[in-house]
């Protein structure tokens, strides 16, 4: 294998300009990922003309956003963990075991081990992108609308583990959120639906405004009326590292998150929300013996934190070598190569390799930045959680007020997430989890669009379902998760009875 561009990447990546550069774009990442709502998208967004109009050449500008977009990364980690608000969508599944951690008084702990989950699942998502690009590019051509469909439903099946002991409020959670994801306009038949007259609900519900009320503004309510009962939010920091222990004991969970996060990263409109999902939920069906996921279990917060970060490297996987982005984000970069009249293809890697090396080059050394520069920096991260009550409360409210109204300049969009805040305490008191809504939101539209192409393709035909290799292959898969863990079961209580006879 030929790798002469990497190596006149390293040369490029490592000018005294790019690397500083590099960690310019790192800090500014980080502190667009730990802001809620903002992500990478808004940060590469907002910095791209900027990089543009200073003159900058193209590798130095593709550096800078490729650092956003991992800062933002590390970054979503921070508020999901400290505050139960998940900084985007990559981040929800980061609350789960993050949050309660930081409960436990493990606030400091849970920072550094997500920092080094984050750490080895963007060095293997980056040695992925580098040596195997050309074989995954394939393997994600050969995905139609047909086999997207059906990835979303073994994305469903997995979800079903989220919530073991409820499996019915997550299937309700699931549920509300595809009907969720159904308001709007229907671009197949121009009609509106769901909007009840409201012109500004034509574009259907923003994914802002819906993860802001259902997180943030539910979780303000919460401590508001825990504060209310004189319940004491926990305080405790805890230990400012991580531990050997824990850090050995979700290598594996760690591993596996990267391999999966950077698989489903190469697939063009998938991203991070689905392969942390799958990453936390497969986890889960592999360790949770005990069933100390969703109680603050270290695989469960390493999985989806390594998944998050080799996702983002598998993402510029079909943006550089088939001019097709693999996420809203890597959409954006693929947006400023066009400002420079790079066309990214398959002769990408010919025509400059200088652009193609020095990116990934620069994602290499970037984590090493990254791992430095958040390491020292979780004993600041953590003091968070000192901040009395009547001045976080106000914060989580203007800063989620500020995240909604910035990116989408609407009152209405503010008093909607507001009502979606208060429908989102409501449901959390009953006992329902806010992941599933948000993941049934999230995955219902790239399911309804894929189905319907499918079906446009076929002529109503549904058997296109079940035509490929791949679809079949994923079926199976499917089946296998959702199934699976009742077979599983029913061995198991058979195996006890047999022994409780046996001891009779």
């Amino acid at each position: 294998m030929n790798l002469d561009y990497l190596w006149q990447g390293f040369g490029v990546a490592l000018t005294y300009q790019n690397l500083l550069i590099g960690f310019i774009g790192c800090f500014i990442g980080t502190l667009v990922g730990a802001l809620p709502a903002i992500g990478p998208i808004n940060g590469i967004a907002l910095l791209m003309p900027i990089a543009y109009t200073m003159g900058l050449p193209a590798e130095s500008t593709m550096i800078l956003l490729a650092a956003v977009y991992c800062g933002a990364e590390y970054g979503g980690r921070i508020s999901s963990i400290l505050l139960n608000v998940p900084g985007d969508a990559g981040a929800v599944m980061t609350a789960m075991d993050g949050y309660p951690m930081a409960k436990q008084g493990r606030a400091g702990e849970a920072l550094a081990l997500s920092g080094i989950a984050s750490f080895v699942g963007g060095i293997l998502g980056v040695i992925g992108l580098a040596f195997f690009a050309p074989l995954l590019s394939g393997l994600a051509i050969g995905f139609g609308p047909a086999e997207y469909f059906v990835l979303m439903i073994f994305a469903f099946a997995t979800l079903g583990s989220m919530v073991g002991s409820q499996p019915v409020k997550t299937l309700i959670g699931c549920t509300l959120g595809l009907m969720l994801a159904t308001v709007g306009l229907d671009a197949t038949s121009g009609a509106y639906r769901f909007t009840f007259n409201e012109p500004e609900l034509g574009d259907g519900i923003e994914f802002v405004v819906l993860v802001i009320g259902l997180f943030s503004v539910s979780e303000a309510m919460l401590i508001l009326e825990h504060q209310g009962r004189g319940v004491t939010v926990v305080r405790e920091l805890g230990r400012m590292t991580a531990r050997m222990s824990d850090v050995v004991k979700s290598m594996g969970a760690t591993l596996r998150g990267s391999l999966i996060g950077f698989i489903v990263g190469v697939l063009p409109g998938t991203g991070a929300s689905v392969s942390s999902a799958v990453s936390y939920t497969t986890e889960k069906r592999i360790s949770d013996r005990e069933g100390t996921f969703g109680k603050g279990d270290v695989r469960g917060l390493a999985s989806p934190e390594a998944a998050n970060n080799a996702t983002a490297a598998g993402a510029f996987v079909p943006m550089l070598t088939l001019g097709v982005p693999g996420s809203g984000t890597t959409a954006v970069m693929l947006g400023a190569l066009m400002l420079y009249n790079i066309q990214p293809g398959p002769m990408l890697l010919v025509e400059r390799p200088e652009v193609v090396g020095g990116l990934i080059a620069s994602l290499f050394v970037g984590n090493f930045i990254l791992l430095a520069l958040n390491l020292p920096l979780v004993n600041i991260f953590a003091r968070v959680l000192t901040v009395p009550n009547w001045l976080l409360v106000p914060g989580i409210l203007v800063l989620s007020v500020i995240g909604v109204y910035s990116t989408h300049a609407s009152v209405f969009s503010i008093f909607l997430m507001l009502g979606i805040g208060f429908a989102g305490w409501m449901l959390r008191k009953a006992g329902f989890d806010m992941a599933p809504i948000i993941l049934g939101f999230v995955l219902g539209n790239v399911m309804e669009v894929n189905l319907r192409n499918a079906l446009a393709i076929s002529g109503g035909d549904p058997s296109i379902l079940f035509q490929s290799t791949i679809s079949i292959t994923l079926w199976i898969m499917a089946a296998a998760v959702a199934l699976l863990p009742l077979l599983l079961s029913r061995r198991q209580k058979a195996l006890l009875f047999k022994q409780a006879e046996g001891e009779g």
